[in-house]
């Protein structure tokens, strides 16, 4: 184990580089944040800020790290010029890259690992990322990473990642909803799985791998315990003392009337599309050393960060409350 290294984050200061970042200093570890300046222009606090564009600033990079985080590839020819650029700089160094579930093919089953098919349709010389591109890029991605680190490639397949910081806002729109109480509309079936990680065990357990100098390829999504949707909603309504009553509407309710699955309705996935999404295994993280917060904690902590937020700024994610109480009218007159 590393008593203190020298950490490089490419993006470093949203979401999950910043749990990895400042979890990193607290236990004081050495970190340097290279990134364009844009969620944080003053840098992150007691780190080394290199302010830059990886597609056209990468050599603004120097010296020699242990380990590298990066948590921005999403087009394989930039993070083919970031992998040679440190490269050059710390052969030695563990490479760690964030990936994503999204890189499975679709139709893979219930519990799939890590040995599920992955998107093998990707463009190597993509210039841009859209939502059909997403998984496949990310699939390239790795493959990139591991020519230029091998088996000191370490690749972490995140599901959703939620908590405080988090920039979507799909989790936070039901934690925020289930707070403010009153009639919540919520889709399917109560008893429907849904799988998310907290940014903060995520991060916490990335750093413990890249002390370790672990290298590999691992899911990493949550919780411990297989949770469904009305457990997670419920575990909202007690955490934050609501009187929120969760009116529950079909799949062909919602979708006769074009509600968006995942962004109108966080979490929801039709029953057409779900296939495995909701049910990936995380046992060889799990075996690393990945382990989880109490769901209570997330919810609250979330509540808490969304709190010192604009409330006048829109969510990106959720029906918004005109919608919500149409559909709610609507429901109630089917009923």
């Amino acid at each position: 184990m590393l008593l203190r290294m020298h950490l490089l984050i490419i993006g470093g200061t949203r979401f999950l580089g910043r749990h990895i970042a400042e979890y990193a200093l607290m236990l004081g570890h050495r970190v340097t944040v290279f990134h364009r300046g844009r969620a944080m222009p003053e840098g992150l606090p007691g780190a080394t800020n290199v302010f830059g564009d990886r597609t056209a600033d990468i050599e603004r990079l120097s010296g020699k790290y242990d380990a590298v985080v990066d948590t921005s590839g999403y087009l394989p020819r930039d993070v083919a010029t970031s992998c040679a650029h440190v490269r050059s700089q710390s052969p030695d160094a563990v490479y760690a890259f964030i990936s994503s579930v999204s890189a499975y093919r679709d139709g893979f089953p219930a519990g799939a690992d890590e040995s599920a098919a992955l998107w093998d349709n990707g463009d190597p010389n993509a210039g841009e990322m859209t939502m059909e591109t997403y998984g496949p890029l990310k699939a390239l991605c790795e493959a990139t990473a591991m020519e230029y680190f091998g088996a000191r490639t370490l690749i972490v397949r995140p599901g959703l990642i939620v908590g405080p910081y988090d920039p979507s806002d799909r989790f936070t729109y039901w934690v925020r909803r289930a707070g403010d109480g009153g009639a919540v509309l919520t889709p399917g079936l109560p008893n429907r799985e849904i799988q998310f990680i907290d940014g903060r065990d995520l991060a916490e357990w990335i750093v413990a791998m890249l002390e370790g100098g672990r290298a590999g390829t691992f899911n990493a999504t949550g919780p411990l315990e297989a949770l469904t949707f009305g457990t997670f909603l419920n575990a909202c309504r007690t955490t934050l003392n609501s009187d929120a009553e969760f009116v529950w509407a079909s799949q062909d309710f919602l979708l006769g009337r074009g509600v968006e699955p995942w962004m109108e309705m966080p979490l929801w996935i039709p029953d057409t599309e779900a296939g495995g999404w909701d049910s990936i295994s995380s046992a060889h993280a799990i075996e690393a050393g990945l382990e989880y917060r109490p769901l209570s904690d997330t919810i609250a902590r979330t509540w808490e960060w969304d709190a010192t937020r604009d409330r006048a700024v829109a969510l990106r994610a959720g029906i918004t409350a005109e919608r919500e109480t149409q559909l709610l009218d609507e429901l109630r007159a089917t009923t």
